[in-house]
């Protein structure tokens, strides 16, 4: 393993040539792991470089050591919710089936209360008007992007490049590596406020930009857009007649505000005060903890959905856009999103705006665990690298960013297994940034003393 000497100004690194080797370590001495059981599970899977591993194949290594070894991983590699599912859903869902819709195909476009609740929500907690016929339910945010993704890039001849703003999550970029799109990505870390403005100009004067994409709190920096930064990325979306592409899968969760009022300010921060060219994703599985029945809301805009585009029409054979996104594309894709999961999807929005059900106290744990979590890794040698929301401390959220003076991302992700902890590295989310993404929300509480004993083994192994 090498190790690279930390820039006394930059704690994080751009490229290994920089750096020069400070040490090697490849006895794990601390290691409260076997390092062969690790080392043979590595090789047993064919992961070329523990340290690039996706998600999935650390979910597998990570899975394969505890049953070898009976030991538990501190598991931060995956966004997975780690609260119950919301109740209101499950009943809805249960009674929906007792009252037979499992034998009944659900409308492509989705059910009447889903649809109508949808945009009441949106309403409520985003302060935008939307139609119901835009409020689409996909089988999870994941195939709203991908149907979202396959449209944009057909809708205007020569505009067929999205741009990420990163990091972001990684497995958007995997769809379009799957559907053969080009993309392009910058790091929004150095870029933030008025600079925004001059960065996105230097992609969407080209010319070949059809979408920008990003995440609204971001996956995994933390960092939330302010209305600033929203303002010119609709003004742009205007000017270039490009689609803005919101992901709002951590919904209400910058925790500094209190954002679970309905119908009172202050709103999520959202694009859609400030362009009429936007998508939104609002996500079930971690806003209500319904990862499992993958149902989520895709929100088009009411200009966007009845737009004519002739190049989709040629390609899909279509004709506006929202009836292509539905009639066309989901129809292909799927015929529709779950009967049941559409039922509690309409029921935990309705009671949301109701006010009888508090959906951002529900998933307040998650700051909490961050802010202790946090606190262990800073205790122990560890730095928080996305540190700052432009003028503000980062939140306390679903994630948050690490790293180790001496160790690039990939590195520190390969070393950490050994000690029993389980992270991606930034790199995989389009970050220029190196160090981990720790995701808090499958580590319990009472985990936190076998972490806060890793993090020491580790940071005596390495400490300089």
């Amino acid at each position: 393993m090498v190790f690279i000497k930390s820039n006394p100004f930059k704690s994080h690194f751009t490229s290994v040539s920089q750096c020069v080797t400070l040490k090697k370590s490849t006895d794990m001495n601390h290691s409260p792991f076997d390092k062969k059981v690790v080392d043979e599970k590595i090789k047993e899977l064919r992961i070329a470089d523990a340290g690039k591993a996706s998600i999935r194949e650390i979910v597998a290594l990570v899975n394969s050591v505890e049953e070898a070894t009976g030991q538990k991983y501190i598991r931060m590699e995956m966004g997975v919710p780690g609260l119950p599912p919301a109740q209101i859903g499950v009943e809805a869902e249960i009674d929906a089936l007792q009252k037979g819709v499992a034998a009944i195909y659900p409308m492509v476009d989705g059910i009447k209360p889903v649809k109508s609740e949808g945009a009441r929500f949106v309403k409520n907690f985003l302060d935008t008007d939307v139609s119901p016929a835009g409020c689409i339910p996909t089988v999870g945010s994941m195939q709203g992007t991908f149907a979202a993704f396959m449209a944009v890039a057909n809708a205007v001849k020569g505009k067929d490049t999205t741009l990420f703003i990163d990091p972001g999550f990684p497995v958007q970029k995997q769809q379009m590596q799957v559907l053969g799109q080009k993309f392009e990505t910058f790091d929004v870390f150095n870029f933030r406020g008025e600079k925004l403005r001059t960065k996105l100009e230097e992609f969407l004067s080209k010319g070949n930009i059809c979408s920008i994409v990003y995440s609204n709190p971001n996956n995994p920096s933390w960092i939330c857009f302010t209305e600033e930064e929203l303002q010119i990325i609709g003004e742009l979306a205007a000017k270039y007649d490009v689609i803005v592409m919101e992901d709002l899968a951590y919904f209400g969760m910058d925790f500094r505000k209190d954002l679970s009022k309905p119908g009172q300010p202050p709103f999520q921060a959202t694009v859609a005060k400030y362009t009429d060219n936007y998508i939104l994703f609002i996500s079930s599985s971690k806003i209500f903890s319904y990862a499992g029945q993958r149902v989520g809301l895709m929100v088009i805009s009411d200009k966007l959905f009845k737009r004519d585009y002739p190049g989709l029409q040629e390609r899909f054979g279509g004709t506006d856009f929202g009836s292509t996104i539905t009639l066309r594309l989901l129809y292909a894709l799927s015929s529709g999103t779950s009967h049941s999961a559409q039922w509690a999807l309409a029921a935990m929005l309705k009671a949301a705006s109701d006010g009888e059900f508090n959906f951002v106290e529900g998933v307040k744990e998650y700051g909490e665990k961050a802010k202790i979590m946090k606190q262990l890794f800073l205790d122990n040698g560890f730095e928080i690298v996305y540190e700052k929301d432009i003028d503000q401390p980062i939140a306390d959220g679903f994630y948050f960013t690490v790293s180790y003076p001496g160790m690039t991302g990939n590195q520190l992700v390969a070393n950490l297994l050994y000690f029993g902890i389980s992270a991606i590295a930034l790199d995989n989310t389009g970050s220029d940034e190196e160090g981990i993404r720790a995701c808090v929300s499958f580590v319990r509480q009472g985990q936190f003393n076998d972490l806060e004993e890793r993090l020491k083994l580790f940071n005596k192994e390495f400490s300089l």
